[in-house]
C-alpha cells in the first residue's frame, strides 16, 4: 500500500508540474495586487481633490455672504 501511495504521489506531483494552473493563479494574484495598489493611489488623489473642492466651496459661500474681498488696497 505504501508503494502505491508513493507512486500516486509521484505521478501527482509530475502532473502538477506540467499544468499551468499554478502559473495562472500566480498571474491573477499579481494582477489583483497591482490593481488594488492603483485603486489605493487613485483614492488618495480623489481625497486630495475633494479637499480642494471643499476649500473652494467655502470661498464661494464667503463671496455669497458679501464679505469684502481680501487683497491689495486700492490706490487713491
Amino acid at each position: 500500500m505504501k508503494k502505491i501511495k508513493a507512486l500516486l504521489k509521484k505521478y501527482w506531483t509530475l502532473l502538477l508540474a506540467q499544468t499551468t494552473v499554478d502559473e495562472k493563479v500566480i498571474e491573477a494574484t499579481q494582477e489583483v495586487k497591482r490593481r488594488a495598489k492603483r485603486v489605493k493611489e487613485e483614492l488618495v488623489d480623489v481625497k486630495d481633490e475633494l479637499a480642494e473642492v471643499i476649500d473652494q466651496a467655502g470661498d464661494v459661500v464667503d463671496a455669497a455672504k458679501g464679505k469684502k474681498r481680501r487683497g491689495r488696497k486700492p490706490k487713491k
